[in-house]
């Protein structure tokens, strides 16, 4: 009896260790389950998430953007009073002659400062606009944003990402042109984004990497106001008013409608930004234009009010499959990496 009696307390405190023994590892999973869904909705993995996304839809998407620069610059007035390229060239004998004249893998030509533009501009605005609008402004319960508040919040991420992105953003489209200007007989200005960087400092100073910042920051508040607003919008309102589940049909309709809207609101900007900064310069001063409202005004005045949508086709087609492939590509790694949806 007494063996029995002694032997009972000894089971029942091994019971009690084992139980602690099996109750801890699921206690741990949890916390590291916590932990890894914390870093999950992090600012830096999202913004590590939307630069990867931008950087594809970057890269299967600019020939259009070379095509849409080039475009925007025909019929510009130079200082001796002549166009800069005497061609009147529509959006498809640009890419044939980019191909034939420069060769295939010209179309891809400055995409390296794109890429690392995309890297900080678009980590930066979508991070943005996603802190503003669920930390500060408050979405609505059933995920829906006010029209309102969403303007006010994707036109300051889209203003506070191109600020920081500019200096990537002048030497890409000094880079796009420096095919149409071989060609044209004119000595290449620069030869890569080191020479490009360098070169600008030399002339114009740290400062001169941000010419064009207002035009390129107006640009960028009115596409994000039309881009992330419309997706953001179109994507609850289908979720709230259809059967749809949130899937890539619905990330690819909202996108299809952002990049309509993006594209008629940024155009007229987009022309001046790619005109002040493609303008040659002396003595770090633009020769063409003294800043973006002059540029407005010269290029109305000169060319009519339809040349400040040079280029609205092929900024469409490029922004329509960009903003495609973006969207469903980062929505897509959001859910594989188990965060929530945008």
């Amino acid at each position: 009896m007494a063996s029995r009696e002694s032997s009972a307390p000894q089971s029942v405190a091994a019971n009690k260790d084992a139980s602690n023994i099996t109750a801890t590892p699921p206690n741990k999973i949890a916390a590291n389950q916590h932990e890894r869904g914390k870093l999950h909705e992090g600012v830096l993995y999202k913004y590590l998430l939307s630069a990867s996304s931008a950087v594809v839809a970057e890269t299967v998407t600019y020939p259009l953007d070379l095509t849409k620069t080039r475009l925007q610059i025909q019929g510009e007035i130079n200082v001796s009073g002549t166009t800069v390229s005497h061609s009147n060239r529509g959006m498809l004998k640009i890419l044939h002659g980019i191909v034939t004249e420069e060769g295939f893998f010209k179309l891809w030509q400055g995409v390296p400062p794109a890429l690392y533009r995309h890297i900080v501009y678009t980590g930066c605005r979508m991070n943005i606009y996603e802190v503003l609008r669920d930390k500060v402004f408050k979405k609505n319960p059933d995920g829906s944003f006010s029209l309102w508040k969403g303007v006010i919040v994707g036109s300051t991420a889209g203003a506070l990402g191109q600020l920081i992105a500019s200096p990537t953003d002048l030497i890409k489209v000094n880079m796009q042109m420096e095919g149409r200007r071989r060609l044209e007989g004119h000595p290449p200005r620069v030869h890569n984004v080191r020479h490009a960087f360098r070169t600008i400092v030399t002339e114009s100073g740290v400062r001169g990497l941000w010419r064009g910042w207002v035009p390129n920051v107006q640009r960028a508040a009115l596409v994000n106001m039309g881009d992330l607003v419309t997706y953001d919008t179109v994507k609850h309102y289908l979720l709230n008013k259809t059967t749809l589940p949130d899937n890539w049909v619905v990330h690819g309709l909202s996108s299809a409608c952002a990049g309509v809207i993006a594209a008629i609101m940024c155009t007229p900007a987009d022309v001046v930004k790619t005109r002040v900064m493609n303008q040659p310069t002396k003595n770090g001063r633009g020769v063409l234009y003294h800043g973006s409202i002059d540029c407005l005004i010269k290029t109305f005045r000169q060319e009519g009010f339809f040349a400040l949508y040079k280029g609205l086709f092929p900024t469409y087609c490029r922004m329509a499959p960009w903003s495609l492939t973006f969207w469903i590509v980062y929505e897509e790694l959001r859910k594989f990496t188990g965060q929530s949806s945008f």
